[in-house]
């Protein structure tokens, strides 16, 4: 019986979550879509699902969110969780309250918590409110984010916009009060559907697991599904596995792609170019050249022997700004998409065998055009748990990372762990769950 169901709303979101769990010693492996849960066995502990469901619409997305539901019942899964990205991302319109709605109505959940907080990185919800770092999230960088700009700090007022549910908060001081003055609290609040629920570090995580840990459906970032796994668990210390670090071997050039347009990643895209080629598209003069991806293939084709090389989409506030302008913000993005997956797709067949991929939309595409299903998670480390392998019908691995994670030497990081899981001289594969 699987203990914890998860879907994902992105890729890198997935994973990270997946990694998290890997690192408590959980075997959570991650698939692409709910059919490819029929190939697990019903003893898998944790999988992740996850669903490019963040943009898309919202009637759309709880389908999904049923969907995968109803696929998980299948394994005999005893909780769900909903993530979704730690920074609160979404529209006015959702998907984090309707897709929240369908779940609770699946699951037979009369209540749950919407818990964003993700302490270890400094992110922090307290009196309804996200900071990042000590910065509201209405005033940080998440207010130029092209897709979802998030511009009100407010986590109970940004969601009770999307939901016809009512919205509540559970505030730090009731949580520092105890499990069992908390559950008076729900119970004298039935008829309110949603709690933001404050999170200041790992001691708030902790209390919340205890609390939920029997719930149907719970939501929140890649943080709290750890600490439900210490949480359900008899025997924290004899359940526990031996988290791994490295995974299987994809012999194959290697290559990066590039869609964030994060501070991070435009650094690390500068580092990398300092000794590597980086081909920079730009997406209005891509708009007018039908043969963009036949152009970027050519170019990769007499470099990719030389070493790993960078193809990137990714632009700072005045390119994306120019390119909104010309395409209109959902036309830059899906432009973006389109090329990527077919320059991913193209570089396979040239031989790429190891991708590093920045951004979690980006991610999702460059997963879906090579035809991934399944992959293993590498534990939670420096790489931010984007770190994977599909053992077959092809061996090829990942790092998949958020746009905004990273230091500037990032990419040099992940070719180099994806490259010595070819030499590692004891490495033993593990058996796909």
């Amino acid at each position: 019986m699987t203990e914890l169901g998860i879907l994902a709303d992105d890729l890198t979101g997935g994973m990270m979550v997946a990694s998290l769990l890997e690192r408590e010693g959980v075997r959570c492996p991650l698939v692409t879509s709910a059919e490819a849960l029929a190939g697990l066995s019903s003893d898998v502990e944790a999988v992740v699902v996850a669903r490019k469901i963040r943009l898309i619409e919202a009637s759309a997305a709880q389908n999904e969110a049923r969907h995968v539901w109803a696929a998980l019942q299948t394994l005999g899964t005893k909780r769900m969780y909903y993530k979704y990205c730690a920074t609160f991302d979404s529209t006015e319109e959702g998907n984090i309250g309707p897709i929240t709605e369908a779940l609770m109505d699946a699951t037979g959940a009369t209540q749950t918590i919407v818990c964003p907080a993700f302490p270890e990185y400094t992110v922090t919800v307290f009196q309804g409110r996200m900071f990042l770092g000590s910065m509201p999230l209405g005033e940080s960088f998440k207010r130029f984010d092209p897709a979802t700009p998030m511009t009100n700090s407010n986590l109970v007022e940004v969601l009770q916009a999307q939901t016809k549910s009512k919205v509540g908060l559970l505030p730090h001081g009731l949580l520092c009060r105890g499990v069992d003055v908390v559950r008076a609290e729900l119970a004298r609040l039935a008829d309110t559907g949603m709690f933001i629920v404050d999170a200041a570090d790992d001691n708030d995580l902790t209390r919340i697991a205890e609390l939920v840990v029997d719930w149907p459906l719970t939501t929140g970032a890649d943080g709290l599904p750890g600490f439900l796994a210490k949480a359900w668990r008899v025997d924290p210390v004899a359940d526990k596995q031996t988290p791994r670090t490295l995974l299987g071997a994809s012999p194959g050039f290697e290559a990066i792609i590039a869609g964030s347009c994060a501070g991070a990643t435009l650094r690390q895209l500068d580092h990398f170019e300092s000794t590597h080629p980086v081909y920079r598209i730009d997406l209005v003069n891509a708009a007018q050249n039908p043969a963009i991806v036949q152009d970027v293939l050519k170019w990769a084709r007499t470099r990719l022997d030389a070493g790993p090389i960078a193809v990137a989409t990714s632009a700072d506030v005045a390119g994306i700004e120019r390119a909104q302008a010309k395409l209109g913000r959902t036309g830059a993005a899906e432009l973006a998409d389109r090329i990527l997956g077919e320059v991913a797709s193209g570089l396979f067949e040239q031989g790429v065998r190891k991708f590093v991929v920045a951004g979690g939309e980006t991610s999702g595409q460059v997963i879906n055009s090579l035809g991934v299903e399944r992959v293993e998670v590498s534990a939670f480390d420096e790489l931010g748990g984007g770190y994977c392998h599909q053992p077959s019908p092809t061996p090829m691995s990942f790092v998949l990372k958020a746009g905004a994670l990273g230091a500037p030497d990032f990419f040099f990081r992940a070719l180099e762990r994806m490259q010595t899981a070819e030499t590692a001289d004891q490495f033993q594969p593990e058996t796909t769950p």
